[in-house]
């Protein structure tokens, strides 16, 4: 018998873990960490396969861009969180770095790169 055919939209089932790790990995850093470390799975994916796959790096660049604009929100909440109103950006930042990044890391399932609303592009 011969080796499984890789998944949709990638080369290697190698390839599709490390796109899941850059995007449910981002929702799970947000989750467990206060919101403002998403950005170190997308960042530990595109450090450790971006340079040996195109399809690995574009899901990387992708969570990576979005968990940084939402830990920077989060961020600037804790410290604003000293006047109260401060916890509003950190649940927003909460919500939409799992939210967002459990609808991506679905998508990279199905072999899709998904582009994240609201994330500034800071890494290319």
């Amino acid at each position: 018998m011969g080796a499984a055919p890789p998944p949709p939209g990638y080369a290697s089932s190698e390839e599709k873990t490390w796109a899941l790790v850059a995007h449910f990995g981002g929702a799970a850093g947000m989750f467990l960490f206060g919101a403002v470390f998403g950005w170190v799975a997308p960042l530990i994916a595109m450090l450790a396969k971006g340079n040996q796959s195109a399809t690995v790096r574009a899901h990387a660049v992708n969570a990576l861009n979005f968990q940084i604009t939402w830990s920077i929100v989060a961020a600037v909440g804790w410290v604003l969180a000293c006047i109260v109103i401060g916890f509003i950006p950190v649940l927003l930042a909460y919500a939409m770095g799992i939210i967002f990044g459990i609808i991506a890391g679905l998508k990279a399932n199905e072999g899709q790169i998904y582009s994240y609303p609201a994330s500034l592009k800071l890494v290319k």
